[in-house]
């Protein structure tokens, strides 16, 4: 758990360095709340104290990392005691839930407060330059500063056909939650922990082979309309998601045949919900839907003894 948490730092540096400051406050907030939020539960349920485990660490990180920077900064404590709550201690704690917990709390502010995380902010080079909506009370519209709405690289291209540079894509340079947009940094950190065999390499090599396959069909069809495979890969959070979301070893199959499908049914249904559904984005509910049918993927592919 804390060799991720430490892999994790690399992106949300860079989220610090595009963004500026507010991602680092977000962050820290979303960790504090979903720390406390499992303390207080377990105090509560009487059960053994494992907040020092890293698991609710990492559900706070990378809760924050699919905020973005100028959200206020209630959002992301109702976020975290949900993904606790509900996301993981509902289910009888560490190794008993079958969501990932951050996608649970994000689903929720999603659906709760779809306006306030969807309203990006735009690199602008001003690292200590304070957002108002950081500072909003709880229910209240904060005042927005240099913030775009819709102007993320998977909103450009579904809506206006407007394709991101390639190179903007893989460093970071665009708008979007901040934790998702350095890809480069998070294929670095994916193949670090690969190598140390922390995930298994399956899930996200088959998330990213699908999306490019899928994608790449559709591209062929009309480049005009569609994203090429490249675009799809770099562009939101779907790097962030195969490497660190979809690899939960709690809620993704536990067999190599099973990685394998789970990988592909996500990197199909993001590519499905980008391109023809109502949102630009679609990994968080790709994922969650995947995260459903694992225990289906894990009795049609047990090992036979």
């Amino acid at each position: 758990m804390w060799a991720v948490v430490i892999s994790l730092i690399p992106t949300g540096i860079a989220g610090v360095i595009i963004f500026g400051i507010d991602a680092l406050w977000v962050t820290l907030v979303a960790v504090i709340a979903a720390v406390l939020t499992e303390l207080i539960l377990q105090i509560w349920s009487k059960k053994k104290i494992t907040v020092l485990d890293g698991s609710a660490v990492i559900t706070g990180i990378l809760l924050a990392f699919n905020l973005p920077s100028g959200v206020p900064l209630w959002l992301p404590i109702v976020g975290a005691v949900f993904s606790i709550a509900i996301g993981k201690q509902v289910f009888g704690g560490l190794g008993q839930n079958i969501f990932n917990p951050a996608l649970v709390g994000r689903a929720f502010l999603q659906a709760a407060f779809p306006t306030a995380i969807t309203t990006w902010s735009a690199p602008d080079g001003q690292f200590f330059s304070a957002r108002g909506a950081n500072l909003a009370l709880p229910f209240f519209q904060g005042e927005r500063i240099d913030a775009l709405t819709g102007a993320t690289p998977l909103a450009a291209m579904k809506f206006q056909h407007e394709p991101t540079d390639l190179m903007n894509l893989m460093i970071g340079n665009t708008g979007g939650s901040l934790g998702e947009t350095s890809g480069v940094i998070i294929l670095a950190v994916g193949v670090y922990l690969a190598s140390r065999k922390i995930f298994n390499w399956h899930i996200p090599f088959s998330i990213l082979a699908a999306t490019a396959v899928f994608s790449g069909v559709l591209y062929s069809v009309d480049p005009a309309i569609y994203p090429s495979p490249l675009h799809m890969i770099f562009s939101g959070g779907l790097l962030l998601g195969a490497v660190f979301m979809a690899t939960d070893p709690v809620t993704s199959p536990f067999t190599a045949k099973g990685c394998w499908i789970f990988g592909a049914g996500i990197g199909f249904l993001v590519v499905l919900i980008r391109v023809f559904g109502g949102l630009p984005e679609g990994v968080m509910y790709a994922i969650l839907l995947m995260n459903s049918v694992t225990p289906l993927i894990n009795r049609v592919t047990r090992y036979r003894i």
